[in-house]
């Protein structure tokens, strides 16, 4: 199964400047995993030490927030995509 994901600017040093990258998993948890394995590095950025998704990161599933699925055990299916968004604040 794969899984296209949008890799945000700040990350792409990890991709070898890839903006997007496929990949297998069946939720986002092993994407994560699988991001990890294929990009060295990324997890630490993508998740603090307890392996929880940081808090000034979003990620959303076909456009769907995962905060509002079921997060990272947020199932994935062939062809979906899956958005890492940084949060922007400012004012």
């Amino acid at each position: 199964m794969s899984v296209k994901v949008l890799i945000p600017t700040p990350l792409q040093k990890f991709t070898k400047d890839q903006a997007t990258i496929e990949c297998s998993a069946s939720n986002i948890q092993e994407l994560i995993d699988a991001l990890e394995a294929n990009c060295p590095g990324i997890k630490a950025r993508l998740c603090d030490e307890a392996g929880v998704p940081r808090r000034f990161l979003n990620f959303y599933v076909n456009s769907e927030d995962i905060r509002f699925l079921d997060n990272t055990a947020t199932p994935l299916s062939d062809g979906d995509e899956v958005s890492i968004v940084p949060a922007v604040a400012g004012g």
